[in-house]
Parts: C-alpha cells; structure tokens; sequence
C-alpha cells in the first residue's frame, strides 16, 4: 500500500495512549500509528461515498 499522508497528531496519540495504558505503561509502535492512520483515511473515504449518495456535499456525524 503506498504511503498516505498523516492526518494524525502522533504526540496526542501517544500521550492518550500512555495516559489509559494504567500501571502497564502501555506504549505505542510506529506500526500502530501508520495503521490508525490507513483507518482513519479509510473511514473518511466511506463517510464522503455515503455523503455522495444521498446527495450531499456535507459530511455529518452520521456519515460515520
């Protein structure tokens, strides 16, 4: 898969991560990050496909 731009603050993510990991000090690997990003464009694909069909040029919540 070619490489898609971040769309992620990686700071933020790791620090929420790290902040709900508990005692475990869970951590977070570039791997993670490159995948919640290849989601993340993925879902805002579907969420304008979804817009698109009911023919609007607005996303909304619900187009997640």
């Amino acid at each position: 898969m070619a490489e898609r731009e971040m769309l992620l603050v990686q700071s933020k993510v790791r620090d929420a991560i790290k902040s709900k990991g508990g005692e475990q000090g869970v951590r977070t690997s570039e791997d993670f990050l490159n995948g919640l990003n290849d989601l993340l464009h993925e879902t805002i694909e579907k969420a304008i496909a979804r817009a698109q069909r009911n023919g609007r040029a607005t996303l909304r919540e619900y187009d997640l």
